[in-house]
């Protein structure tokens, strides 16, 4: 048989032999850009071919939970938050990596556990197997734009106060010409509107649920934050805020239309990014704003690959998963992006000792790491609470109580509700929560 005709063989071979996985992610830029590489894939693994399903993080979360739970395995990879994580382990929804790891030596070798961030590792890890990979890591903090602070005579301060957020915001405000005090998610969402203002109820003093799991959205904490954010975003904020989550704002803040945003650690990598970004040049960071106590004012997060249990793929799933948050995927992304500041943030102690990205990254990557470090799940609240999480409630009944509580938030901002009638709502609606999954006793 000639070389030819071998080659032919082998190729036919190998797509008689490749397996398809299907991957569900979250329509955010990392991800986007993870989509893109997959030919980079397909030259290390052309035996797997990837089929993407990519939605807003609201329909993921609903489409994923699903499939998940009822077993129907259509996805072989789920991209999974740090919420998710420990509750879906525990329903035994995803299958453990360690067996995998102990499976695939070389890929455990150069994959290099131990360079994940521990507590990123940690809230990963269900009674002691991994249950998922960090893709990226973030907290929240805040953005502005130097060059409207220079016009208005303002300066930011390290770790600015909300009352100073509204000063700022009061002398920017311009809508006239396009600019916007400031811009906050208005999406109702418990991922969208809840996640920046669950920080703002933690540092007013306020809380879900006391010891009791009795309901404390009736409190003046929650009236305060309230009342405050519709204020603000009604004021100083961009027209239909009520249809802001991440996305909208990031594309905002990078057209130089706010004066602020306060939101995810990871968009500072892309408003420093040239391709994607007009204030590459003029944006500062500081840490998220504080009410009256810094406890929970700024959140912690993940976004995650994890492998179903009720994959038929788990081989070529883990080879995916491990490639891409792997050390060699991130270099992939700066050397094909052009800039370290883009690359996937929060999850290797290697990127941060990377001299390249604290060159291309020095202006936030300190800010980020630091915050990212000091986002603590169990400590979040001035007062005891039964639960954990900054943002979030970590129960399986959070993601419907949250996103309705989320859409009286964003009632409350567009009109339809008084903040009391809001909180009212909110309240109700917590109070049964508790009551149904047999919280109160």
């Amino acid at each position: 048989m000639n070389r030819l005709a071998l080659l032919a063989l082998t190729t036919l071979l190998s797509q008689a032999s490749a397996v398809t996985i299907t991957i569900a992610t979250v329509n955010n830029p990392d991800m986007v850009t993870m989509q893109k590489l997959t030919p980079e894939f397909n030259k290390k693994y052309p035996d797997i071919q990837v089929k993407w399903v990519t939605l807003p993080e609201n329909e993921l979360r609903q489409k994923i939970t699903l499939d998940v739970a009822s077993g129907a395995g259509s996805f072989d990879i789920a991209t999974v938050g740090a919420y998710e994580v420990p509750i879906w382990a525990k329903n035994g929804w995803l299958e453990p990596l360690n067996p995998l790891f102990s499976k695939n030596a070389d890929i455990a070798k150069s994959y290099n556990l131990t360079d994940i961030l521990p507590g990123v590792r940690g809230a990963l890890t269900v009674g002691g197997n991994l249950y998922a990979v960090p893709f990226y890591a973030e907290s929240s903090m805040t953005y502005y734009n130097k060059d409207l602070f220079k016009a208005a005579g303002l300066t930011m301060p390290a770790q600015p106060t909300w009352n100073q957020i509204q000063t700022f915001a009061s002398k920017i405000h311009n809508p006239s010409k396009g600019v916007y005090g400031v811009c906050l998610r208005g999406l109702p969402g418990w991922g969208e509107n809840m996640a920046l203002f669950s920080t703002m109820v933690n540092t007013y003093g306020g809380r879900w649920f006391n010891p009791s799991w009795q309901a404390q959205l009736n409190t003046p904490a929650w009236k305060n934050a309230m009342t405050f954010y519709v204020n603000l975003v009604k004021k100083y904020g961009p027209p239909g805020a009520t249809g802001n989550g991440f996305t909208e704002n990031l594309t905002l803040m990078s057209q130089g239309k706010c004066g602020m945003w306060v939101d995810a650690t990871v968009a500072a990598g892309f408003l420093s990014d040239p391709s994607s970004s007009k204030i590459t040049k003029s944006v500062g960071f500081a840490k998220a704003p504080v009410g009256t106590t810094a406890r929970g004012n700024n959140w912690y997060w993940s976004w995650n690959l994890a492998i179903p249990k009720s994959t038929k793929q788990e081989d070529a799933a883990f080879k995916f998963l491990t490639w891409a948050t792997s050390q060699e995927y991130i270099a992939l992304v700066a050397r094909t992006k052009g800039t370290w500041a883009s690359v996937p943030p929060g999850t290797r102690t290697s990127t941060y000792q990377n001299a390249n990205y604290k060159k291309a990254a020095g202006a936030f990557s300190g800010l980020v790491l630091s915050s990212i470090n000091t986002a603590d799940v169990n400590k979040a609240t001035k007062d005891p609470v039964p639960y954990t999480g900054v943002q979030y409630v970590a129960i399986p009944e959070f993601q419907a109580l949250g996103t309705q509580v989320g859409q009286y938030l964003a009632g409350a901002l567009s009109g339809q509700y008084t903040v009391d009638q809001a909180l009212k709502l909110s309240q109700d609606a917590a109070n049964k929560t508790a009551k149904d999954g047999g919280y109160q006793k």
